[in-house]
């Protein structure tokens, strides 16, 4: 048995013969098949920190198990976030679009607020702080800090922490490179306007690498990873492409085929901040912009 993240809520284990996760799980946890399979559906357990819902999922020697033992993300249902991890320190979301990761003087509907509710309801003497920001209109993976000292850590080590954030986008028009690298500086103007410049202009240097994954007959699906995080960088980038994020009513060029910004926080890496275990997480690229392509 692996090291606990919080005694309450996690049991850690790591495989040590190859098996399916249901006979594994009927052979070390106490309950019945039809409650394992419930904690499965419920996004109960992780495998290396992914969560798996398949009961026939192939486990490997030398795997590690993660099994939630309280019901609380099984209870934990909103339209706004799902919580993909958590333990004593830190939460994990997939953040849907449309909600902002914090409240600002104008808006209400924030992630944040949606986990302070749920800490609270279950009475956990904490709240969620916010570590690093997806604008309102991107969905996907962000982390959360339970408390100050975590907050302060990941804050102020960010980019020795994080070791991988990719997102996923539909992009307007058909690219051309297979993959490159995109560096300028990029600084906001009095309007609030994010602009580029291949010279310094006083603003901040931003380096975004991109992979066409598919293309279509008006669109493509384009992986960035992000080597330096400034605000709007992707949306910024893929306009100087010639080739603007879809539904970007900033950098955009009107090309709105889903009705939404067609960005997706989908790869996060990071080493953990208390305990230094790699953390990855995915979650699937988004089904509309799969249907654009009919992957």
């Amino acid at each position: 048995m692996q090291h606990n993240y919080n005694q309450n809520q996690y049991d850690h284990y790591t495989i040590d013969a190859d098996d399916t996760l249901l006979k594994w799980l009927l052979k070390h946890l106490n309950g019945s098949k039809s409650k394992i399979k419930a904690t499965l559906a419920g996004n109960g357990v992780s495998v290396n920190n992914s969560i798996v819902t398949q009961f026939d999922h192939q486990l490997h020697k030398g795997d590690t198990v993660t099994i939630s033992k309280s019901k609380q993300n099984e209870a934990f249902k909103s339209p706004y976030l799902k919580i993909v991890y958590e333990d004593r320190w830190i939460i994990v979301i997939d953040k849907s679009v449309g909600v902002l990761s914090m409240a600002t003087a104008h808006a209400s509907l924030n992630a944040k607020a949606v986990l302070d509710d749920y800490l609270k309801k279950t009475h956990q003497k904490c709240n969620a702080h916010v570590v690093h920001r997806l604008d309102r209109d991107t969905s996907g993976l962000m982390i959360y800090a339970k408390d100050m000292d975590t907050e302060q850590i990941l804050e102020h080590n960010w980019h020795e922490i994080v070791y991988e954030r990719r997102y996923v986008a539909v992009v307007s028009g058909v690219m051309r490179q297979d993959e490159g690298t995109i560096a300028n500086w990029l600084k906001d103007n009095k309007a609030f306007i994010t602009y580029s410049s291949s010279t310094d202009n006083g603003g901040k240097y931003a380096v975004t690498h991109f992979h066409t994954l598919k293309r279509g007959s008006r669109h493509s699906l384009v992986e960035y990873r992000l080597e330096t995080g400034r605000k709007n960088q992707i949306r910024v980038h893929s306009a100087d492409m010639g080739h603007p994020v879809c539904g970007d009513l900033k950098y955009g060029n009107g090309d709105n085929p889903i009705r939404r910004l067609c960005l997706h926080a989908y790869k996060l890496y990071f080493h953990h901040p208390i305990t230094h275990e790699p953390m990855e997480f995915e979650t699937p690229i988004p089904a509309s912009f799969r249907q654009l392509f009919k992957i």
